[in-house]
């Protein structure tokens, strides 16, 4: 070849590699499209090649971009050998060749702008935006609890505003995640504190994602019960790390369909409110009060949950359902206990839901008498159902009649009075309760999970979800029990709702 043929061939191998990543099969196409041409190929017949590669997919996929921004827990500050084990590189190494994750946090910085080291003046900063990334994962407000910056919380949901507006500003279009920030073990109120982390810092990020309309993880409840893996109490080890990166990529893989439109299903009043950082829509249907949050971006068959009672109570796994596409409603029929009217209610705003788009069946979640609401409504409408969870349940209304607490003698008269019982004995004849539906309720074939304290004074285990998942069992019913030893009837739910949500997604595939 003569000296300008080289030259040629240098530049057109250069641009190849740059398309290609230098990653795998798209760097070996490379050096066969070039050994073509040291083999005497002439240069218009070697240039055509080189643009088919160019625009063929399969050979040149331009790998997506993900900037991690954040702090020393982004950066991998006391982990061992960062370079390989902090959460961005982990997340490189679990995402594979088609992702280039660059890590771009920097120890000890802080959101807020008159913080003592704003990451907004940190070299960093400018490189990420330089990166022009796909995706920007941003994990900052730690140091900013620290005394010496606390005073300037007043200004962190507006800094942070800021930062999120200049990354979804640039020509790249990235979609902008907000990563609250791991919980912290230390109650050292001259630095870092467990509280201001909780009381503070994570209702602000919550504002932060629905003022901007950015997506929301919530990695605090995800370790709020591993306090080993903190081992100086602020910085996660290479394992909690592990545990991120995973949490990171199963967002970035996570495959979603268009929105559900709701405008047309709601009356002209209904309002709109912040739910932990996702949308949601306050209205009355048929004089109940009704709510549907939504995601920030649906997931495949668009599934959803539906609250039986108590809204807003540990809702941390609705939170985890929501970062995972699905929706989230409740339609509160009072003390109805699911009678005649309470279906019907219930039968109305299932159709307003799916003729709106939703999945045909949906999780049903009831905590205490809740649970025999959601039980009733499986029982009666078994295929409009994919799965329960089912939270200290009240599974046999019976017990407002036996039990000793001051307020079941209200309760029972009021379930007297709406299934119009004349006497004790007639209420106590009733045959409808979830214990009595059990052959029913199995024969249905939805998987079933219960969370019970096995402490509970309350509601029994023995006599409501022991008894229950013995007579599913022997129906050929399918259920699991996750037992809170010496816990009572409070606080329902977990800590870290991960077991929950892992039985919600298995069960709705």
């Amino acid at each position: 070849m003569s000296f300008n043929e080289k030259i040629s061939v240098v530049k057109i191998y250069g641009f190849l590699k740059e398309r290609a990543g230098c990653l795998g099969r798209g760097n070996s196409m490379v050096q066969n499209v070039v050994s073509i041409r040291r083999n005497g190929l002439n240069h218009f017949v070697f240039t055509v090649i080189a643009i088919f590669f160019l625009s063929n997919n399969d050979f040149c996929q331009a790998q997506v971009r993900i900037a991690c921004v954040g702090n020393s827990i982004t950066y991998g500050a006391r982990i061992e050998n960062r370079e390989v084990n902090s959460y961005p590189a982990q997340l490189g190494s679990m995402l594979g060749d088609g992702y280039d994750v660059q890590n771009f946090g920097v120890s000890g910085t802080t959101l807020l702008r008159k913080g003592d080291f704003p990451y907004w003046k940190t070299d960093a900063y400018q490189k990420a935006m330089d990166f022009r990334p796909d995706w920007v994962f941003i994990k900052l407000g730690t140091n900013d609890t620290k005394p010496v910056n606390r005073v300037f919380l007043d200004e962190y949901v507006q800094d942070y505003k800021d930062l999120v507006a200049s990354f979804k500003k640039l020509p790249s279009n990235p979609r902008v995640v907000l990563l609250l920030p791991v919980p912290v073990f230390s109650n050292d109120s001259t630095g870092i504190t467990a509280q201001i982390v909780r009381e503070k810092l994570l209702p602000m990020v919550r504002e932060v994602a629905y003022d901007t309309g950015s997506e929301i993880v919530n990695l605090y409840n995800l370790l709020i019960e591993s306090p080993e893996l903190f081992p100086d109490k602020v910085h996660p080890s290479a394992a909690g790390a592990t545990i991120m990166a995973r949490r990171v990529g199963e967002v970035v893989r996570m495959k979603s369909v268009g929105p559900v439109d709701f405008s047309s299903y709601l009356p002209e009043d209904a309002s709109t409110f912040n739910f932990y950082g996702f949308q949601g829509h306050d209205f009355t249907f048929k004089d109940h009060n009704a709510k549907i949050v939504e995601p920030k971006n649906v997931a495949v068959g668009k599934p959803w949950v539906w609250r039986s009672r108590y809204w807003g109570h540990e809702p941390q796994v609705e939170i985890a359902l929501l970062e995972r596409g699905f929706h989230v409603v409740y339609c509160d029929v009072f003390e109805s206990f699911l009678n005649k009217e309470g279906l019907l209610i219930w039968d109305g705003f299932y159709q307003l839901l799916t003729k709106a788009g939703l999945s045909n069946k949906s999780v049903m979640e009831g905590m205490s008498r809740g649970g025999g609401y959601i039980y009733r409504w499986a029982a009666f409408h078994p295929g409009r159902v994919s799965a329960v969870y089912a939270d200290a349940p009240l599974l046999d209304f019976k017990l407002y009649f036996k039990g000793s607490n001051s307020s079941f003698p209200q309760k029972w008269e009021l379930f007297k009075k709406n299934f119009g019982f004349k006497s004790d004995e007639e209420a106590l004849a009733f045959k409808g309760n979830p214990m009595d539906l059990t052959e029913t309720i199995a024969k249905a074939g939805f998987p079933m999970l219960h969370v019970v304290g096995d402490a509970d004074e309350v509601v029994p285990v023995s006599e409501h979800t022991a008894l229950f998942e013995q007579k599913i069992k022997a129906a050929g019913g399918s259920i699991q029990v996750i037992h809170k030893p010496g816990v009572n009837h409070h606080p329902h739910s977990l800590a870290n709702p991960q077991p929950i949500v892992d039985f919600i997604l298995q069960a709705t595939k």
